[in-house]
């Protein structure tokens, strides 16, 4: 598995419209090979910024990597650089190989 995160630094007032662009996208993840997973997380506010990550995970690397050099990637993020007085700077990403995985145990009725 593989998860790809990349964190924003949304300008505070800016929450809002930086959710709707995420909610109001097409983002045609769930026909992509290897996509396993989204996730938009909201974390803590500064005084200059509010940071945001968001959180794919993979099947692998491979599966990631085939995304980014895909159609439904640049169709996905063709506008972006329209939203960018939402940002502090570029998003920064990171990509992470799981080395151990834990699920919860279901619990005996």
């Amino acid at each position: 598995m593989f998860i790809a995160m990349n964190r924003f630094q949304v300008v505070p007032g800016h929450e809002e419209q930086f959710e709707a662009v995420w909610k109001n996208r097409d983002s045609q993840l769930n026909s992509v090979p290897g996509f396993v997973e989204f996730h938009l997380l909201k974390g803590p506010s500064e005084e200059d910024h509010t940071l945001y990550s968001s959180h794919t995970l993979w099947e692998d690397r491979a599966a990631f990597e085939a995304w980014t050099k895909s159609q439904a990637f640049r169709d996905a993020h063709a506008n972006a650089g329209d939203n960018r007085v939402m940002y502090l700077g570029h998003p920064k990403f990171e990509g992470f190989e799981i080395v151990q995985e834990m699920k919860r145990q279901a619990v005996p009725a």
